[in-house]
């Protein structure tokens, strides 16, 4: 009788290890990963002024401190004698450099909620990493955010003030001198 005794024990010794096993199986199961967070979709509205608003010649500086603002606008403006130009693009964007690119790309302004305008690739929704938010613009000072952090601190709030237009000189033309007459013989 002790024997079998001692096989029940065995035997409920070891269901009971196969069910803490079974059970220890379906609660280390691998869960599944979670959702990535999705970013919002931003949608894309029409900007606040048209691209060909910002065609021309620009003095260019930036600042990292808002309080010097003011100053970098007055600073730009003596820029020009070496000037930023921005022209129109063949798809109806600008033509501007993308940050720590040596050749302007094309550039799309998009509006998005809140009355906000960016400047940045076509392809990416408003605010994007690329995107440069446009601070202020009264068709004279432009004032644009870089969107990346990083980029933004190492370029800083870039301040364009629209130079004064070209003034192409004519060449002089000299009147002739008039000839010498012979006098008169008589």
């Amino acid at each position: 009788m002790r024997h079998s005794r001692r096989s029940h024990i065995v035997t409920a010794l070891w269901a009971s290890l196969a069910v803490l096993t079974l059970a220890g199986c379906a609660t280390n199961e691998p869960q599944p990963p979670p959702a990535p967070a999705q970013t919002p979709v931003v949608p894309t509205l029409p900007p606040a002024f048209p691209p060909q608003q910002l065609v021309g010649r620009w003095g260019l500086t930036a600042y990292h401190n808002p309080a010097d603002r003011e100053r970098t606008v007055k600073a730009a403006a003596n820029q020009c004698r070496n000037p930023y130009v921005i022209t129109l693009g063949p798809a109806g964007g600008v033509m501007m450099h993308l940050a720590d690119q040596s050749t302007p790309s094309e550039l799309a302004l998009k509006g998005a909620p809140g009355g906000k305008t960016y400047v940045g690739p076509k392809d990416e929704p408003p605010g994007s990493i690329q995107d440069r938010e446009v601070v202020s613009f009264d068709g004279k000072v432009l004032i644009l955010r870089w969107m990346d952090p990083e980029v933004q601190g190492r370029y800083g709030t870039m301040v364009y003030v629209r130079c004064a237009p070209e003034r192409h000189h004519r060449p002089v033309r000299h009147k002739p001198k008039p000839k010498p007459t012979a006098p008169a013989q008589r």
